[in-house]
């Protein structure tokens, strides 16, 4: 069996923050998105029906993934998305144009050497409520989901390679 290690819990973005970074990370049709802990999907379905980008979402639990893939399957985006289950560290991120994390302080933490490593210059990071802790953003901004309610509000920190 392998070492598969949990850095963070299962709590899915809402699908209005999920548009505001992927535009806020500028996403394009041409470029290749990959969701550090995709959870059902959301995140990459969205890429791929919203800015008709690929999308590749990487899972460790089994079924997550299983229900990402079926929620991939149902908006017929099999062509352009994939899910890997496996543990993000495993996974070879060369390819990614716009990395999307939603993880924890310390999950960046323990993610950021080998973003540093895998990543190409010019590549940007969208990260959801928690900063990358000795990189220095590109942006910072504040996205309230109801603004007549005044919250909930997600700090989004954009980075770039």
């Amino acid at each position: 069996m392998r070492n598969r290690m949990f850095i963070a819990p299962f709590v899915p973005s809402p699908s209005s923050v999920i548009e505001y970074m992927l535009k806020l990370a500028d996403l394009k049709s041409n470029e290749v998105l990959f969701d550090m802990g995709a959870g059902d999907g959301r995140t990459v379905i969205m890429a791929a029906k919203t800015f008709g980008a690929r999308g590749v979402g990487i899972e460790l639990r089994e079924d997550l993934a299983k229900k990402a893939l079926s929620n991939i399957h149902e908006n017929g985006l099999e062509n352009q998305v994939i899910i890997i289950n496996d543990d993000m560290f495993n996974v070879n991120l060369t390819s990614a144009d716009v990395v999307y994390l939603y993880l924890t302080t310390s999950a960046n933490e323990k993610i950021k050497s080998k973003l540093e490593h895998d990543l190409k210059e010019g590549t940007r990071i969208v990260s959801h409520d928690y900063e990358i802790i000795g990189w220095h953003p590109e942006k910072i901004e504040n996205f309230c989901e109801n603004p007549q309610l005044g919250y909930p509000s997600h700090t989004i920190y954009l980075y770039i390679k």
